[in-house]
């Protein structure tokens, strides 16, 4: 029976394994290169976005290349410490930004982060900002010239002035400042110089169209629509948008921003903190395209003949680091800019503070990578009093797994009398098996946020670590080439580069991370588990080593020491109570002799 049992589990994973190659081989290589084909053949356009308030509306061209989308339009440069770019006087568009202090890629020589995107490219992401009116003629638009009528290059402390009048008694003039970070501010005057008073409002839009096939999609960190208003966090993942079939989510509010953001870099909408604004969330989908947007309008106001009026309006570009959004915060009156950053809706508690001190510990050793190992050690030395009750807990159990087995042979044909000598067993030994379980309860929320902390920090981003280039991307390491040390790229293997280089690929980083949960679940008890459950949480290390691999390096090494940490506790309690364990095995093989306990 026994063996039957082995062979159908052996025969169920063989078949299960090659099905899944089947499909890899077979249904998702084919389909991703056709999509890569298609992408290449017809990148998408900009979509055309249908006339809404506060939203201008836009045609769809062909895509074109970046440098000819920016030679389309006169543009004023923009130069700062964090960011070059331009912006295009067709529209006063903010749409061409590139972040100077981040790169691409870790190469050498890799091109800045790029911010906003002009229309007309393929995914373009851009900003707007304007006034909207009922029945009032020659309002600017996205088609309308602007005039730079002072300055040459917008940096730190050189603002530039636009102007445009639209031939019918209203002129505007924006001025356009920028700090030696990622805040833009516009100071738009309307004067009217007609005969008749007109009634307008601000608005500002941030629009994306589309999404590259590399955006970042994750569970765990929040990117999409993001905002403050009505008092509460508003956050709208893409996919959110999507599946509302165009139905807009709309807020009014004061003291409000909004914004689109991904999980490093943020566009947010900052109407002066006493402004009144009906803010908007959509997907409006315009030709085959999902054109994503947040928007917002402000308070209508008059202007009579002879008068004119001003709204100021804030843009923040750029990449969300902690400091920067509390300065913000404090210094402009945002209201609660610092939640940009996907802190947990629940648990923002513990996230918040464990960021603090991991960026305290990080600011001290100076490298991210040792700042983890050096969190988690600290983390795990405050649970060590919880944590040493549950691995004691646990190790008793063990101990008493021989005489339990004995026990459910002895009576095995009866299950009430069986029940009651296992209770006198636990009453003997002093055996709570529930006292394991409360310690993992109330350790599970700070592992998690420590895990999600990780996620949002963008200083781990590029990081640096022994051999690792980067900290925020799976390891580049793979088993196939003994890890470098032979010349080849496993991925260009025919029909099977595809899976070696995504479901099967693994590193040192998700080895070591399955070879130290096997030894953690090794010296972990399983009683009241029949033999092919047992066989299933034996799996349980190579699975999780497989859905891993994939995760990021920083979160790998996490994983890997705080498994190592909890190994180190449960071999000592082992040795405390004299129980059998799997260290002390391997090292009686290794060296020839048994290992007393």
């Amino acid at each position: 029976m026994q063996d039957d049992s082995n062979r159908n589990t052996i025969i169920f994973l063989v078949c299960a394994i090659a099905l899944f190659i089947v499909y890899q081989v077979f249904v998702l290589d084919p389909a991703q290169k056709k999509r890569a084909a298609e992408l290449k053949a017809h990148p998408p356009a900009a979509a055309a976005l249908a006339a809404a308030p506060g939203a201008p509306g836009l045609n769809a061209p062909p895509a074109v290349t970046r440098a000819a989308a920016l030679a389309a339009s006169p543009r004023v440069p923009v130069a700062t410490p964090a960011l070059k770019g331009s912006i295009s006087l067709r529209g006063a568009r903010l749409d061409d930004l590139f972040l100077t202090q981040y790169a691409q890629t870790t190469a050498k020589g890799s091109p800045p982060v790029e911010m906003l995107r002009p229309e007309g490219t393929p995914y373009p992401w851009f900003v707007d900002f304007g006034w909207v009116g009922q029945n009032v003629q020659g309002l600017p638009g996205a088609t309308t010239v602007w005039t730079l009528a002072q300055g040459a290059t917008l940096a730190p402390g050189a603002p530039v002035v636009l102007t445009y009048a639209n031939g019918q008694g209203l002129t505007f003039t924006r001025r356009i400042e920028v700090d030696a970070h990622y805040m833009f501010t516009l100071t738009d005057t309307v004067a009217n110089t007609g005969a008749a008073p007109v009634t307008i409002a601000p608005y500002g839009s941030v629009q994306r169209q589309g999404l590259p096939p590399d955006a970042i999609k994750s569970a765990v960190v929040h990117a999409g629509a993001i905002g403050y208003l009505d008092g509460k966090e508003r956050a709208f993942t893409y996919k959110d948008l999507t599946k509302n079939n165009g139905q807009a989510q709309e807020f009014n509010s004061s003291a409000a921003w909004t914004g689109i953001t991904d999980i490093y870099w943020l566009a947010a909408l900052i109407p002066s903190s006493h402004e009144q604004v009906h803010a908007v969330y959509r997907d409006a989908k315009a030709g085959g395209v999902d054109v994503y947007e947040a928007n917002y309008t402000g308070a209508a106001r008059t202007v009579a003949p002879g008068t004119q009026v001003t709204a100021t309006q804030h843009l923040f570009a750029g990449a969300k680091t902690v400091p920067l959004l509390k300065d913000y915060e404090d210094r402009l009156g945002i209201a609660h800019f610092d939640n940009a950053i996907d802190w947990g809706r629940f648990f923002f508690p513990i996230t918040r503070p464990m960021f603090w001190f991991l960026d305290q510990i990080y600011q001290r050793v100076g490298t991210f990578g040792v700042a983890i190992l050096t969190l988690t050690v600290i983390v795990r030395l405050l649970f060590f009093p919880i944590a040493n009750k549950q691995y004691e807990s646990m190790t008793k159990m063990k101990k008493v797994q021989p005489m339990m087995e004995d026990l459910r042979k002895r009576y095995k044909d009866d299950p009430a009398k069986q029940q009651q000598e296992i209770m006198a067993l636990y009453q003997r030994e002093k055996v709570n098996p529930l006292a394991g379980c409360l310690p993992i309860l109330l350790q599970l929320p700070v592992f998690y946020s420590l895990y999600k902390v990780l996620n949002i920090s963008i200083e781990m981003r590029h990081a640096p670590f022994l051999n690792y280039a980067d900290l925020s991307a799976r390891d580049p390491t793979t088993i196939w080439n003994l890890f470098g040390l032979i010349p080849w790229n496993p991925a260009h293997l025919p029909l099977l580069g595809g899976i070696l280089d995504t479901t099967l690929h693994l590193g040192i980083l998700p080895l070591c991370y399955g070879f130290t949960m096997w030894l953690s679940t090794s010296m972990s008890p399983q009683t009241g588990i029949d033999p092919a459950q047992q066989r299933m949480f034996q799996l349980m290390p190579l699975i999780f080593m497989f859905i891993m691999a994939p995760f990021a390096v920083g979160l790998l090494i996490y994983w890997t020491w705080s498994n190592v940490l909890t190994t180190i506790q449960q071999y000592v309690m082992m040795r405390r109570f004299k129980v059998d364990n799997p260290i002390d095995r391997i090292i009686g093989r290794l060296t020839g002799k048994t290992t007393a306990a």
